[in-house]
């Protein structure tokens, strides 16, 4: 399963955030071959998924904001078998987990506020194993090097991500890869 991320993450670094449906064609259209979902609900879910896939791009969705859905085991097999999305993307250790057995690929996302946020994440990570790590906000790449240093799953970067220089240090500071909604840089 892992192999097709790193394969689109190594040819194209930049994956298109899509929050907004509105701008999931310019996402489909861009270089980017990995899109993050980050919008969606129980009844156009499915149909979202779909049209990224058919542009043989990976779609990776984001179960915490997504509408209609509870955020238990249920509910992710059911979106595993019947959508098909290529992973997941959460917060929670217990739906990386799950995921994980679903044979989903699963990253994890991590908020950096502190530095005990910084070690709450070391944990989490080394507790629930996710096959990467998404930080936020992706503007620290001193941050983004300790992680990278600390644990052994790929990182992301991803949030407040505005210039071609934060792509390039987050990738400098050891990121696989970096998320963005600004379409700019998934242009880049």
């Amino acid at each position: 399963m892992a192999t097709p991320f790193y394969d689109k993450i190594h040819n194209s670094p930049v994956i298109a955030a899509v929050g907004d449906i509105k701008k999931l064609d310019q996402a489909i259209e861009s270089p980017c071959e990995i899109v993050f979902l980050l919008t969606g609900n129980i009844f156009t879910l499915g149909s979202f998924v779909s049209r990224v896939k058919d542009h043989d791009m990976l779609v990776f969705i984001h179960l915490d904001l997504l509408e209609g859905f509870s955020r238990d085991h249920i509910a992710l097999e059911y979106i595993a078998k019947e959508i098909k999305p290529d992973g997941i993307i959460t917060t929670k250790g217990n739906l990386v987990r799950q995921a994980k057995e679903l044979n989903l690929f699963a990253i994890q996302r991590c908020f950096i506020l502190d530095s005990i946020s910084v070690e709450s994440a070391l944990k989490a990570v080394q507790k629930y194993k996710p096959d990467a790590v998404e930080i936020m906000p992706g503007i620290m790449p001193r941050i983004t090097e300790k992680l990278a240093k600390s644990v052994r799953v790929p990182i992301i970067t991803g949030g407040l991500i505005e210039k071609k220089s934060d792509v390039i240090e987050s990738l400098k500071a050891g990121a696989l890869g970096v998320s963005t909604s600004n379409q700019e840089i998934w242009d880049m």
